[in-house]
């Protein structure tokens, strides 16, 4: 891709979050992204989880190379801005996560997002000391790619079973005056959550994860003053629940009547030939 084309996205990617709120599903290959782009969605991210699925891996899996090919891939599958989930961004220190994240601009992402999680069970979020030493080497090897790939910082509280609000605040503020350009925080649900999350970073803007059944709407979320929601791996999920439904039905039944709700072929090809 053309770099004047990679800064085009990327200025489109940062005017999306100034104002108002838009949804940034999460596909996991080029079909889905493609799929995704003509319902006119303006924006996607990738899914560190729905990806390493397609590979048959679990999340987490994956290796640096892996996920950095599939960022590209992901980049050139569609004229739409792409959010990269870049875990905790490939590095055992906050030199090599800036190493990491030079290499994930390469590839062309409008926005790239560095949690705080360790992937150990026993200690599942890294200290804030060295959370913001590492959010702050990505700030500086983005700015020394160019400075327009958006910095997304996220705090894992939630996901990995610390629910902590009080740290989770504590957490995005200081990636937010460590150089993140929006802040997030996977696994809050309730108005209370999100508001506390938005006035506490403010004016930065706040993503929020949308990834099982919700009473919230689009404009419920953009009341509460959310700039931008994503899916994580719930479409994936959702496309495994269905092959999953239909071949144990198969399996354990000998039954082929799973297939009502199934686009044909030939919608696909439509879809797919555009």
């Amino acid at each position: 891709m053309l770099s004047h084309d990679i800064s085009k996205k990327r200025a489109v990617f940062r005017e999306l979050h100034q104002s108002g709120c838009f949804v940034m599903p999460n596909p996991w290959d080029a079909g889905s992204a493609a799929l995704l782009a003509g319902l006119g969605f303006k924006a996607l991210a990738t899914t560190s989880a729905g990806y390493a699925w397609s590979c048959g891996r679990a999340d987490g899996q994956l290796s640096r190379a892996d996920v950095l090919a599939h960022m590209r891939a992901m980049v050139l599958a569609t004229d739409l801005p792409i959010n990269a989930d870049f875990e905790s961004g490939f590095g055992e220190t906050a030199e090599g996560v800036a190493e990491s994240v030079r290499m994930a601009v390469e590839t062309g992402v409008a926005g790239i997002s560095i949690e705080d999680s360790t992937g150990n069970q026993a200690m599942p979020l890294r200290g804030i000391d060295e959370s913001v030493d590492r959010i702050h080497a990505a700030r500086e090897a983005i700015d020394a790619s160019g400075g327009d790939t958006l910095l997304v910082g996220r705090a894992e509280n939630f996901f990995v079973g610390q629910p902590d609000l009080d740290d989770t605040l504590i957490r995005l503020k200081a990636y937010a005056d460590a150089g993140a350009d929006c802040l997030y925080a996977p696994g809050i649900k309730t108005r209370e959550q999100i508001t506390a999350v938005v006035s506490a970073v403010a004016p930065k803007p706040v993503n929020v994860l949308i990834g099982w059944d919700s009473d919230l709407t689009l404009q419920d979320l953009a009341g509460l003053g959310v700039r931008r929601i994503s899916l994580g791996g719930a479409l994936a999920r959702a496309a495994w629940g269905g092959v999953l439904q239909v071949a144990r039905s198969i399996a354990e039944q000998g039954r082929f009547d799973g297939f009502a709700n199934a686009p044909s072929g030939r919608e696909l090809n439509v879809l797919f030939g555009k």
